[in-house]
């Protein structure tokens, strides 16, 4: 039968757009180009920069099986598919994870564009990705031309606040700190020519904000960042071509205290040097190929201005009177203005920043508006945060606008601030008149929820107040929510704690005289920190931080950057442990290669201590409850730990014999900590929830052992009437110790709890974020002692890994998701749980809920991987995939039973699992 023309090419085109259809479908797609863990970075300065992207596919098992690499100089070569800086031809190769770069040399300034290509499992060659880019900083000392210029000019009359008296001490002497105006830097230049590229690289001795010709250049804050100024200052790179103009030109900076010359902890102010200073670079390329550099130098010229007083934890002060319109534009008249002074008192390394910016990612409204006293208002922004307030507010020239920052209030309204010890954490802002005035201070932030604001000369509106959440800007990669509503609030608690204090470095607390990167509480959260934001590159730069912090001893500090002290048991361990843990989680071998020397310092530095026993002198158990766990005990678990972890990354590292001579060591570590530690009975020294955790968790015991110590756990928790009893070294092993062996049922119950000490306990009081102490504040009693009560504390949120890897099931099986564990575990007062991780590789999801007798799960892994899956039954009859026995889907692989779960292996794709629940479980 002949089918008419007309109707075969309508037969044709329909079939036409139906394998176009299942080609756009079907196709593995390739999306998130990264260069050292940044989408587009600008000014690094690795030479061999890792390149990493994630695949996309609707087809079950995809994988790639091949990947070409082009990166090019410029946009049009590469648009034309021709890598003229490296053409990496087809690699047979699954990986996309950290391809080092190897082609043409880098140099200082250059650009590179660069796009991929791979063959999925069928050989079918994918679309190229989007194209992505990098550029280089300035890669050699003598690059910089640039000079260290400042303002050191002192006002007249410099201000001067008083110390809180915090304690209300009636014998206290009343003390006074000097605080120096922020510094106005600026130039002129012309441009005759026209302008094809203008990067400005810079960084300070100080906080400092550019400006080119009246624009603020980027959206970062706080640049160039925290690091121990005295060895290492990074720069930033900034493009800035478009805001260049033919003819005149101005390029400006304000230069505030910051972490270098403002008060930093208990200690005060200047820690790293009494003179700010500028460093600045403008690199611009014109169209007929030639060059010219503004740099920093005594022609630029310099001034005070309207921000009279900026410090981290004082806050910020600004007369608006004062301001310098149209200072940081061309042709502005500086004849007032001072010469700079030049040259710098220290002489750091300069390294281009590897970490993230800290920036503003989101606004909160004011909920409530109360005024407890007279002319004296609250507002409530309804969480607890690290940010600022932006003010709008009219009134008279001279009006004084008093903004305190709070996280709690008092019995009758007002703001609650003694916590923050010495710390004013109050920004004045003074009005110049005219019309409506918006206010955002410069160089500073706070943590507060609660702003008082006083001064006003009329009622104010909610819109008064609105909150700046500012945070070091890393991705949020995942999501969490259970059928459970209080811990729904735990989890948003969490987030927000650390939302809070991953701010340049992973603080302790954002709000009283502290805010230190305290080791221990870093490395106690840092896996569920791992799991809530891509802290890659934020850890790629800490831990340089860290690793500047080891003494000539061996050991490392208590704070990144250190500022009390070096050593103690769980503290100093972060050398070892944060390092290990990127690793584990993106896969990141070059973070262990590049620090293993110093982690080797350090194992040995715990030997010569106090042999195989380590450090012991520290800070314990902090803020146990109701428990001492001995610090000798302690030490001795945390360099067995850390000695295993050095003989796993020798190994990965294809150091054969240091493998051998740490497994020999950790061994010897085990048999000491077993005849020092635990009686016959298996009872361990402490007789404390932490001393059964820390024995069972970092494998100190043999088998018998064990089983006695697990006994002996489960009892101490029954003696606790049920509840924990753990401090900041017990909390993150506690419930995953619970699940180990076989008791995810208690696991549940603690961190379901709502009575004290609990997690809900918080919550049950207002709780927002993760609270220093269990009960920093009760409505029965009131709030904690004044000396150590932040309401922002992170550290207890370490409960968050169990409730991902636990609760949702989601896991790595080795480094960097290559290969994945799902094994959810279930447990009375949850019916439901769902919930993703954004992983190196890939979005992994779980969803689970329980009908009846019946287990219905959905889970999704990433294209390019596999998962070994733990589905709840008593036999493989019990479970359906997509609706099918088990051997009857593709993809999936029947490894093993175990006494209530079924193991099956499961490649890249969606499934749908249902299961009916054996009988072991309730």
């Amino acid at each position: 039968m002949k089918i008419p023309h007309l109707f075969l090419a309508a037969a044709i085109a329909a079939v036409s757009c139906v394998r176009a259809s299942a080609l756009d479908e079907s196709e593995m797609k390739v999306t998130d180009l990264r260069c050292e863990y940044q989408v587009n970075p600008l000014g690094i300065d690795v030479i061999k920069p890792r390149l990493s992207w994630k695949l996309e596919s609707g087809i079950r098992g995809q994988y790639q099986k091949a990947y070409r690499i082009l990166v090019s100089s410029s946009r049009e070569i590469l648009h034309k598919d021709v890598g003229d800086l490296w053409d990496t031809g087809t690699i047979k190769s699954v990986e996309t994870n950290q391809i080092i770069y190897n082609g043409a040399p880098l140099e200082s300034g250059m650009q590179a564009f660069w796009k991929v290509a791979v063959r999925d499992k069928f050989n079918i060659e994918s679309r190229w990705s989007e194209p992505a880019m990098w550029s280089m900083g300035l890669l050699q000392p003598s690059d910089w031309t640039a000079q260290w210029i400042g303002y050191d000019a002192v006002p007249d009359m410099p201000t001067q606040m008083p110390v809180r008296n915090f304690k209300n001490d009636p014998k206290a002497k009343p003390k006074f700190k000097t605080y120096l105006p922020a510094q106005y830097l600026r130039k002129d230049f012309d441009l005759t020519k026209e302008v094809t590229r203008a990067a400005l690289y810079v960084t300070a001795q100080g906080h400092v904000e550019m400006h080119v010709n009246g624009q603020r250049v980027g959206d970062e804050y706080f640049t160039p960042g925290w690091t121990d100024y005295r060895k290492r200052i990074y720069y930033r790179s900034y493009d800035v071509t478009t805001m260049l103009a033919n003819g005149s030109n101005a390029i400006g900076a304000i230069l505030g205290d910051g972490w270098f010359r403002g008060n930093v902890s208990i200690l005060g102010q200047n820690q790293y040097g009494k003179k700010l200073r500028l460093l600045s670079q403008l690199h611009i390329t014109y169209a007929d190929g030639t060059t010219k550099v503004i740099a920093s130098d005594p022609t630029w010229r310099a001034s005070f201005g309207p921000i009279i007083l900026s410090d981290m934890f004082e806050g910020e002060t600004y007369d608006a009177r004062k301001e310098l319109t149209g200072w940081d534009k061309p042709n502005y008249n500086d004849e007032s203005w001072s010469e700079v002074n030049a040259g710098s008192d220290i002489k750091p390394v300069i390294e281009a920043y590897p970490g993230v910016p800290v920036r503003p990612t989101q606004e909160l409204p004011t909920l409530e508006l109360t005024e407890p006293k007279p002319n004296t208002y609250v507002f409530d922004l309804g969480q607890n945060f690290s940010g600022w307030a932006r003010l709008k507010v009219t009134g008279n020239a001279g009006d004084k606008i008093h903004m305190q920052f709070a996280e709690m209030l008092n019995a009758d309204g007002t703001v609650y601030h003694d916590n923050l010890r010495s710390a004013r954490a109050a920004d004045n802002y003074i009005l110049k008149g005219g019309g409506e005035e918006v206010f955002e201070p410069h160089f500073t932030f706070h943590g507060f929820r609660y702003v008082e604001v006083t001064g006003l000369s009329e009622k104010p509106s909610k819109e008064t107040i609105t909150g700046i959440v500012i945070h070091s800007d890393a991705p949020l990669t995942s999501a969490f929510e259970c059928s459970n509503p209080m811990l729904n609030q735990l989890h948003s608690n969490v987030i927000w704690g650390q939302l809070s204090n991953y701010l340049e470095v992973p603080t302790d607390c954002p709000q009283r005289d502290e805010r230190l990167g305290w080791t221990g509480d870093t490395q106690v959260f840092i896996r569920s920190g791992c799991y809530h934001q891509d802290v890659a590159a934020f850890f790629t730069k800490w831990i340089t931080d860290l690793m500047d912090t080891q003494n000539k001893a061996g050991t490392f500090g208590q704070q990144a950057p250190v500022f009390h002290g070096h050593g103690s048991p769980a503290w100093a361990d972060a050398g070892v442990i944060c390092p290990w843990t990127i690793y584990q989680v993106y896969g990141d071998e070059k973070i262990i290669r590049d620090n293993y020397d110093a982690m080797a310092r350090f194992i040995d530095y715990c030997h010569q201590q106090k042999g195989l026993v380590g450090q012991v002198k520290g800070f314990g158990d902090w803020l146990a409850i109701g428990s001492e766990t001995p610090k000798e005990l302690i030490s001795a678990a945390y360099f067995g730990y850390t000695t295993s972890l050095m003989a796993r990354m020798a190994e990965e590292l294809g150091k054969a014999d240091d493998a051998a001579k740490y497994t020999m060591l950790f061994n010897e570590i085990r048999s000491n900590f077993q005849q020092k530690f635990v009686k016959p009975d298996g009872t361990i020294a402490g007789n404390s929830q932490t001393a059964y955790c820390l024995a069972l968790y970092f494998d100190l015991l043999t088998e018998e052992q064990r089983t006695q110590a697990a006994a002996h756990l489960v009892e101490r928790i029954k003696a606790k009437d049920y509840h924990l009893s753990v401090g900041f070294v017990g909390v993150p092993i506690l419930l995953p110790t619970l699940t180990q062996i076989g008791r995810s049922d208690l696991a549940y119950r603690l961190i379901q709890n709502t009575t004290y000490p609990s997690w809900g306990y918080s919550i049950e009081q207002g709780a927002t974020t993760i609270w220093e102490r269990w009960n920093s504040y009760t409505k029965k009693d009131g709030f904690g002692d004044v000396g150590m009560n932040s309401f922002n504390h992170y550290a207890y949120g370490a409960c968050s890994e169990w409730m991902f890897r636990s609760m949702l099931g989601i896991d790595t099986d080795g480094p960097g998701y290559k290969k994945i564990t799902m094994k959810p575990e279930l447990g009375k007062g949850v019916t439901w749980a769902k919930g993703h991780y954004d992983s190196i590789r890939g979005r992994i999801s779980s969803s689970w809920k329980l009908e009846g007798e019946t287990f219905q799960w959905e889970v999704t892994v990433p294209p390019n991987t596999s998962a070994t899956v733990f589905i709840p039954a008593a036999e493989i009859a019990n479970v359906t995939i997509d609706g099918k026995p088990v051997e009857e889907v593709d993809g999936v692989e029947l490894l093993r039973m175990e006494e209530d779960r079924a193991v099956v292996r499961v490649v890249a794709g969606a499934f749908r699992i249902s299961s009916k629940l054996p009988e072991t479980i309730e």
